[in-house]
């Protein structure tokens, strides 16, 4: 039987999962894969991934309804703490920057001018820490 598109992709999607856990080496990845787009029959396919063990079947997410009690009764989704971490880490990305431009222009002034950054920062951290004790009982925690 030939081949189609889709069986060739999915061959060479196979060959890279195997490339990424480490059963081939780069040169034979190319290999196959340049085998793999240029089969014309299915039993070629079939050959480039015979000595591959066969992948993990793909396990369906289970997403649980956030007014469940279950989910209630656990506290707040991971992803809500996930997300307020993200937050924390662009505060710091805004304080790494907001830093450094005060300590360029302390140097090019010649003297250390009076800290400017702790009061976005201050503003920004007591919005966030808020946001955690106060959070938003209308949103689901998606954005």
């Amino acid at each position: 039987m030939r081949a189609s598109d889709a069986d060739r992709d999915a061959t060479a999607e196979r060959l890279a999962a195997a490339l990424a856990e480490g059963r081939l080496r780069l040169g034979e990845y190319e290999e196959r894969l340049h085998a793999a787009m240029s089969a014309v029959h299915l039993g070629d396919l079939a050959a480039l991934t015979a000595d591959l063990p066969e992948p993990a079947p793909a396990v369906p997410a289970v997403e649980e309804e956030s007014g469940s009690p279950a989910a209630t009764a656990l506290g707040p989704a991971p992803s809500a703490w996930k997300e307020w971490t993200d937050e924390w880490r662009w505060w710091l990305g805004g304080a790494v920057i907001m830093t450094g431009i005060w300590g360029v222009t302390s140097i090019m002034g010649g003297a250390l001018l009076p800290y400017w950054p702790l009061v976005p920062l201050g503003i920004w951290a007591a919005i966030l820490v808020a946001a955690a004790i106060w959070p938003d009982e209308s949103s689901d925690g998606r954005r």
